[in-house]
């Protein structure tokens, strides 16, 4: 995990936050996703503070000791939407160019769609917006085969010790894309107690009604997507775009995983810049 956590008392709960880069720069607001942490974004960063950019990368609700409430109901989308805008306020900062992926890019959908006056731009990583997103699981046979280990994930106790079981082998499974040298790096947290089930409790708590209740994008976004991603498929990426009314691009990389952020930071910092400088 990165070594520079600061902590950060928002909502009555304390998010670590990996903060960096140049201190008179304009904000981004960087969002990591299951089953990682803010480290993901530690190949991404170094780019965007050579362009000038304060890097904000907070441990979210749940991955944070604590912020991390017991209650699944704790973890439902509002709630972590209302956490990265504590933290924003926190920060003093006013409104902040947005970057998530996997369950972060979920909530950066979320917060651009419901308050459009805190985010500059909007860089959505691997998750499309969750009104395509839950849409295409319901209608595309594809879509709902690749999405189907979500049922695992929400059955409590289950999906701890499958995950866990055999020195967390199924866990280090679900992260071989990120590289064999990254795997210990987000695997270990959560064999810390009460951490793993903490994170799965975002999926325990997802409702199809949020998902698919999350109105429209109107700012300047980009969503990068790959096609070797099993868990969403092309259906899903492309409807994306019917979800964003504001200036919008579809980045579509060959040959990389679900976990862009590890395995082709240079092209995802390429197109988190490229959004920002239009």
């Amino acid at each position: 995990m990165p070594l520079n956590l600061t902590p950060i008392d928002a909502r009555g709960l304390t998010f670590d936050v990996a903060a960096a880069g140049p201190e008179d720069g304009p904000a981004a607001l960087l969002l990591h996703g299951f089953p990682q942490h803010a480290g993901e974004w530690d190949a991404v960063v170094p780019a965007l503070h050579a362009a000038g950019l304060r890097t904000y990368a907070p441990n979210q609700r749940g991955y944070s000791p604590g912020a991390r409430p017991a209650a699944v109901e704790d973890y439902r989308l509002a709630e972590c939407v209302a956490d990265a805008l504590a933290v924003l306020d926190a920060l003093g900062v006013d409104a902040a160019h947005l970057v998530g992926h996997d369950w972060g890019a979920i909530v950066a959908w979320a917060l651009a769609a419901r308050h459009p006056e805190r985010v500059r731009t909007l860089t959505a990583v691997s998750v499309p917006h969750p009104t395509a997103f839950a849409h295409a699981i319901s209608t595309d046979a594809e879509q709902r085969e690749r999405s189907s280990y979500m049922r695992l994930f929400r059955e409590p106790g289950k999906a701890e010790h499958v995950l866990l079981a055999d020195d967390a082998a199924a866990l280090r499974g679900v992260l071989a894309g990120v590289g064999a040298g990254r795997v210990d790096t987000y695997a270990a947290p959560l064999r810390e107690p009460g951490a793993l089930t903490a994170a799965l409790n975002w999926y325990r708590a997802m409702s199809a009604e949020e998902m698919a209740g999350t109105g429209p994008v109107t700012v300047p976004t980009t969503y990068v997507w790959s096609d070797g991603d099993v868990a969403v498929g092309r259906f899903a990426a492309e409807a994306c775009a019917a979800h964003v009314t504001g200036d919008y691009r579809f980045v579509a990389l060959a040959g990389v995983t679900h976990w862009i952020p590890d395995e082709a930071p240079a092209a995802l910092a390429e197109a988190i810049l490229a959004r920002i400088a239009d």
